[in-house]
């Protein structure tokens, strides 16, 4: 990835030699370069340019463009590259440093005794570079595999290149297959359909009718087969009914007949499906998720059926901890305390307002007590800073609880923590479950000793996890996980519209929007255009001034991306009114959005790579995560820092591509997070996304205070509308028949 720079008139291709390479990234091969173009003189060229070394002739197409801080650069979209020629050319790039173990001084040997043959004889006879004193047999080799590797590299780019194909593939793909990924890719085009890569299927399918791939080749037919189920996976399907994934393929590539369940029995015989009756339906699994579902219910099952002999004198326990805590639990609350004693698994779920965050405090003060090590667990950064701040112990992410790590060669998800070295507590419990799909769950569980005591906590009536699956939903719908449902909204609660509310949508209420409230306000404006207006007065003055909140403690959450009150256009009218551009004020352009010290950003991807550091507490670590919010600080020639409630990152330019600004987000990324103020923006919303559980979600993340603006009439619609849609899952049904019960 690079940055987009702000169009500029100017023409649309150059070409030059490399003078100076100025910045590369070794993992994505993003560079930014000098390259000398004779009479347009030098200029600066940017883009996914993998192993380009001085000397090099390039050919770029592209657009140039004026960066705020770093005036006009070429970025480069497609690259040709020409290796030097001539004497004088070949030895600037071989003293460039180019090639490992050649310097300035070896390089004049080389081209003094081979000439313009110099390149030809490193790649291809590398044992000649003998015959110049003091290259032992073991140097020659070290050189001519040092530069086949850059030669492999170049090829696979320009292979990249040629085809307009995205030349952020080409590092990745060069470490899955070495010297010879070209010739792999050429023989099966569709290895580039990986996910990882991020290269769209209809360009993939593309490039291998280009390479003389039939329409009907199997190949084909089975790469667009994982590519459906792949794709409804990241709609919340487990698994699809054979006959709309026969169908979905049929569309995706124009063919029929014979050749489709073909493919899809050559992919069963394989392993790559798996194909399963569930309840008279044939159903397809990619191969990860049925593991993981089966995984799921076999492990549950196990422990539903484990009963723990709860300790002697428990109920003076409970009341001691009461005492401790100067509270007196409710009936129910103190039924969930007395059940964390004696089962191995257990649900906690409740609505606002229920206790759920008293019950939790019990269960995990009772560990304590009974000496259990206990692991605090959510899926997000900002719900685990939440339920450590509620539960007054240390929380972390699932992800950083299971010590995440990306394979580099496959870019595949791995844990460290898992059955081979599970985790050393003696009970987890996890906040937010609604979030949690069936492969993050299939990951816990394996990282759980065989006696370790689970807690599930969550709000069914929360919208699922973004990811395939809808697993708190079908724990509670099997009836087999012992569970304990809070349901009286206690008094202090009842004083609040946003609880009453939220409870009130379930049942099918529509809010009263007659502003009588102290904490929940309506303000109808029906065009979207008011609506951002009258948003960014809310978060400009009036909340700050009448109410003393702060923007940065106010929240903007629409359920759409685009449209007129999108999170699109909410962020760039609240950029300009809440953080506006000022002599001084570092910036940068990428893609659609300016970055600017002070903006609210968002991290929009898992990326474990990321390096962070504390300087509060010194602690330093890996990983960032989709869904977290962050503070820009700083904005210079390296990249950008942004603190993550304290947590420093250093972005490069290259990776500027997973940051979004964060003044507005959707209602399904703000799952798990919890604010001062929220405000909603109702206006032009797709149908698809005016359901009850997203307005409902939408009311639970306000603490303190909830505006609506836009259409009452959409919000009259969305509680009118439970309908939620359709997620094939057949995790309910496995586990009870891991429990011996019909399915």
């Amino acid at each position: 990835m690079e940055p987009n720079l702000t169009p500029a008139a100017g023409q649309n291709q150059v070409e030059g030699t490399v003078t100076a390479v100025l910045f590369r990234n070794e993992e994505n091969g993003y560079t930014v370069l000098k390259l000398d173009c004779d009479e347009k003189g030098e200029i600066t060229a940017v883009g996914c340019m993998p192993g380009v070394a001085p000397g090099e002739v390039l050919e770029l197409e592209g657009s140039w463009g004026r960066h705020p801080s770093y005036g006009e650069q070429f970025k480069a979209e497609v690259v040709t590259r020409r290796m030097p020629v001539g004497e004088k050319a070949v030895f600037e790039y071989l003293a460039s440093g180019a090639v490992k173990g050649i310097r300035a001084g070896l390089a004049r040997q080389i081209v003094d005794r081979f000439g313009e043959d110099a390149l030809a004889v490193i790649e291809s006879e590398p044992e000649k570079l003998c015959e110049i004193r003091g290259v032992s047999p073991k140097r020659a080799r070290a050189i001519g595999e040092d530069f086949r590797q850059k030669m492999g590299m170049r090829r696979l780019a320009q292979f990249l290149s040629e085809h307009r194909l995205p030349l952020s593939a080409a590092m990745p793909l060069y470490k899955r297959f070495g010297d010879y990924a070209v010739e792999v890719v050429r023989d099966n085009p569709y290895l580039l359909a990986d996910r990882s890569l991020e290269i769209p299927f209809a360009q993939v399918d593309a490039l291998a009718i280009e390479l003389g791939v039939a329409g009907d080749d199997p190949q084909r037919v089975e790469a667009a087969l994982l590519f459906e189920l792949d794709h409804n996976a990241d709609n919340g399907h487990v698994f699809l009914p054979e006959g709309k994934l026969l169908g979905a393929t049929a569309a995706l590539i124009g063919v029929e007949g014979d050749c489709l369940a073909a493919g899809l029995d050559a992919l069963a015989e394989r392993g790559e499906v798996v194909r399963e009756d569930i309840a008279g339906v044939e159903a397809c699994y990619p191969a990860g998720l049925y593991a993981a579902e089966c995984y799921v219910a076999m492990r549950l099952g196990e422990m539903c059926g484990a009963e723990i002999a709860p300790p002697k004198g428990l109920g003076k326990l409970i009341d001691s901890i009461q005492r401790e805590q100067g509270i007196t639990y409710a009936k129910q609350q103190r039924t969930a305390v007395e059940l964390a004693a004696s089962r191995q698994v257990m649900l906690l779920t409740g609505g606002p307002g229920t206790g759920k965050t008293t019950s939790l405090r019990g269960v995990l003060a009772l560990f304590e007590t009974l000496g259990l090590e206990t692991a605090l667990a959510a899926p997000t950064g900002r719900a685990a800073k939440r339920m450590g701040e509620t539960c007054g112990a240390d929380a972390v992410t699932i992800h950083r609880l299971l010590e995440t790590k990306l394979d580099p060669y496959t870019g595949q998800l791995a844990f460290t923590k898992n059955q081979d070295d599970p985790l050393k507590v003696d009970a987890v419990i996890v906040d937010e479950t609604s979030m949690v799909d069936v492969s993050l769950m299939a990951a816990l569980l394996a990282a759980l000793r065989g006696d370790c005591r689970l807690v599930l906590v969550g709000d069914p009536d929360q919208l699922p996890s973004v990811g395939p699956g809808n697993v708190l939903d079908h724990l509670i719908r099997s009836g087999v996980v012992p569970a304990v449902a809070l349901t009286e909204i206690f008094r202090q609660a009842r004083e609040s519209a946003i609880v009453m509310n939220a409870h009130g949508v379930n049942r099918g209420t529509v809010p009263e929007l007659k502003n009588k409230a102290k904490d929940f306000f309506y303000m109808g404006r029906r065009d979207a255009a008011r609506t951002v207006d009258t948003i960014v007065e809310l978060c400009q003055t009036r909340l700050p001034r009448n109410m003393n909140i702060p923007p940065e403690q106010i929240q903007v959450l629409t359920p759409t991306r685009k449209r007129g009150a999108g999170t699109a256009a909410l962020n760039r009218a609240l950029q300009e009114a809440l953080n506006p551009a000022e002599d001084g004020k570092g910036e940068r352009a990428f893609g659609p959005y300016i970055f600017r010290e002070g903006d609210r950003v968002m991290q929009v991807k898992n990326n474990y790579d990321l390096f962070w550091e504390d300087p509060a507490t010194g602690a330093k670590d890996m990983g960032v995560f989709n869904g977290d919010i962050g503070t820009i600080l700083e904005v210079d020639a390296g990249g950008i820092t942004v603190s993550f409630d304290g947590r420093l990152v250093a972005y490069p330019p290259e990776l500027l591509g997973e940051l979004e600004p964060a003044y507005a987000v959707t209602v399904h990324k703000a799952q798990g997070s919890e604010y001062r103020a929220v405000i909603l923006a109702l206006s032009d919303v797709p149908p698809s996304l005016l359901a009850r559980g997203v307005l409902y979600t939408a009311i639970t993340r306000a603490r303190e205070l909830f505006i609506l603006v836009g259409d009452g009439e959409l919000m009259a619609r969305m509680v009118a509308n439970d309908r939620q849609a359709r997620r094939y899952s057949a995790l309910r049904t496995r586990l009870l028949r891991e429990m011996g019960l019909d399915g």
